[in-house]
């Protein structure tokens, strides 16, 4: 897809799936994120600032297969760390533009890809006060995480339409690479955005708007077009 530039500042991006992450780009899990890895990683001494470091856009079974060299004792830390991220769920809100946004869309139009297992994302979508996506594709639904495509080419699938007719909105590096292999259009979200190679990165998802096939980005904040 070929984005039109349209002056003063107009952006307009013909689509017809929106694809969204959903730590970073709906809602905010960072505190609860924080408190889970730390205690999974004080209980194994591991330094919990390197731990936390790494675990963002990465599924947990990833990180725990990297950290854990036993292969016998990666089930058991893995559920060790889902419970705890879990627990912590209350704590995460939704992100500016996030609930009004997804509230326009229609319902057979847009799905969320997350590397969280399905009852973390399930958890933090209802803590964050947001609406249950019509198609939600986890750690659970993949054997490859990001920044393999199998999530965002298995939520354009649900949704009929084909990959490269869809937007994908990512803030990790990981999940840019995983939406740009699908041949979707990538746009980056927040500070983490600018880390990645997406074109165009948006604050976040206020002033947002789809209609009719296209997407425009005139009303919103651009870090970078």
């Amino acid at each position: 897809m070929t984005a039109q530039l349209h002056p003063p500042a107009a952006l307009d991006i013909p689509c017809e799936g929106l694809l969204f992450d959903n730590d970073g780009v709906l809602v905010d899990s960072d505190l609860g994120v924080d408190q889970a890895w730390s205690q999974w990683a004080r209980d194994r001494d591991l330094p919990p600032e390197q731990v936390t470091a790494m675990v963002h856009g990465r599924r947990s079974a990833d990180t725990v297969a990297l950290l854990v060299t036993d292969p016998e004792e990666r089930p058991a830390a893995l559920a060790a760390i889902d419970r705890l991220e879990v627990e912590a769920a209350a704590s995460t809100t939704a992100l500016p533009g996030a609930l009004d946004f997804l509230a326009g869309l229609p319902r057979d139009r847009w799905a969320v890809v997350t590397s969280g297992v399905t009852v973390l994302a399930r958890a933090r979508l209802t803590a964050a006060g947001l609406p249950t996506p019509p198609v939600l594709i986890t750690a659970d639904d993949v054997s490859r995480g990001k920044p393999a495509p199998d999530g965002y080419r298995t939520a354009a699938e649900k949704l009929g339409f084909a990959p490269a007719r869809t937007v994908v909105f990512e803030d990790s590096t990981a999940g840019a690479e995983a939406g740009a292999a699908t041949g979707a259009t990538v746009i980056g979200v927040g500070q983490r955005g600018l880390a990645t190679d997406a074109t165009v990165v948006v604050r976040d998802l206020r002033g947002l708007q789809w209609h009719d096939g296209v997407l425009s980005l005139a009303a919103a904040d651009l870090l970078r077009f």
